[in-house]
């Protein structure tokens, strides 16, 4: 009797442990409600044109490679809407020649809020959230603004991405 119930304990334990513990997975983290976005130009607040051309062109594309979902153009077709505006673009000199005092290197840093809205029940899935990414550059490798704008926009770009996951 007693060793029938020493090789029970373990087993039932094992069986009830199992069923608390989740373990992997290999769901999507992307909600599955969703199947198509909408994705505007995103507004830009700041004086530096064309940073909202580069920064939707990127969330484009990053959205059409790492999620399943599926970039329309029209939002009567979407099941969600990506909007946003870009709020500030600034630039900061990371390091300066002693001599001369110019500035040898670069960093650039593009903060934009970030709006996300399923068409179908009306929730936000993205409330204004503030979101910054930035790059750096410098002239003597024959970098420029707008080299460091693509580079910035990109990292944002993915951020939002990453913001689009479920939460655990």
């Amino acid at each position: 009797m007693l060793s029938c119930m020493c090789a029970l304990v373990p087993m039932v334990s094992a069986l009830t442990g199992c069923s608390v513990i989740k373990g992997y997975s290999n769901e999507t983290l992307f909600p599955q409600d969703v199947s198509s976005v909408c994705l505007q130009m995103f507004d830009n607040q700041t004086f530096r044109r064309g940073v909202e051309y580069e920064l939707s062109d990127a969330l484009a594309k990053r959205i059409e490679a790492d999620t399943p979902y599926k970039i329309v153009s029209s939002s009567d077709r979407a099941d969600t809407i990506i909007s946003g505006q870009i709020a500030s673009v600034r630039e900061t000199a990371l390091s300066t020649e002693r001599e001369m005092g110019t500035v040898l290197e670069k960093e650039l840093e593009i903060r934009a809020v970030v709006n996300w809205k399923n068409m179908k029940t009306g929730q936000l899935l993205i409330d204004s959230r503030s979101v910054r990414a930035s790059s750096t550059y410098t002239a003597y490798q024959m970098q420029d603004f707008k080299y460091a704008s693509i580079l910035a926009a990109n990292n944002l770009a993915r951020k939002i991405v990453e913001l689009m996951e479920r939460k655990w």
